[in-house]
């Protein structure tokens, strides 16, 4: 309850103060390619219930035509302009203040994470994630904006490791690391390092 408490105050206060921003990452989206300013899509949220997560668009219009959902890579040539500033400042999720404020995220969590999402391995072979150790404990709480995995792990590591890290937080949880993470995410987001392919911390 506590934790809840702290989201939607904090959330609240961070809707609020960069209203700004919306209204500037909005119109520079819509300079660009003329495209829908927001990205909508499914994810697994607590207890395996899915969500709308909204973000602002980062990629073009048809990132997705013919090809899926396929994750973005480094120097993704899908990546607009704008998209690549604020996927570096983390401010393509922005937007996810309202989804933690409705109750859908929390601050700080595991990533979470799009339905019947898979992983492709080293040998090629492509792996649902749920079938991967820890996938169901992830769901045992609210999704994080940040988080153990988003701040420490190296984007290219393999989700079981990614999966293990979820688990070491659910297991230290509590409001000074939360506090810490968050910290650190600012921290982060002010370098420009969130697309980093190593450590960013």
């Amino acid at each position: 309850m506590l934790k809840r408490a702290f989201d939607f105050t904090l959330a609240l206060v961070g809707l609020i103060a960069s209203a700004p921003l919306w209204a500037l990452f909005a119109a520079a989206i819509k300079w660009e390619d003329y495209g829908p300013v927001f990205f909508r899509q499914d994810r697994v949220g607590l207890n395996g219930r899915t969500f709308m997560a909204l973000k602002f668009r980062s990629m073009r219009p048809d990132a997705e035509a013919g090809v899926g959902a396929v994750q973005a890579v480094a120097d993704d040539p899908r990546v607009t302009n704008i998209g690549r500033m604020m996927r570096a400042t983390a401010m393509d999720e922005l937007p996810q203040l309202w989804n933690i404020f409705s109750g859908d995220m929390s601050f700080v969590g595991p990533r979470p994470l799009r339905p019947g999402e898979v992983d492709a391995r080293g040998d090629g072979q492509l792996l649902r994630l749920d079938q991967i150790p820890g996938y169901e404990a992830r769901h045992g709480v609210r999704p994080g904006l940040t988080g153990l995995t988003q701040v420490y792990a190296p984007r290219d590591i393999s989700r079981t490791s990614k999966f293990r890290l979820d688990r070491l937080y659910l297991k230290r949880a509590g409001f000074w690391l939360d506090l810490k993470l968050i910290l650190l995410s600012f921290w982060i987001t002010g370098r420009g390092e969130w697309e980093k392919p190593k450590r960013r911390v």
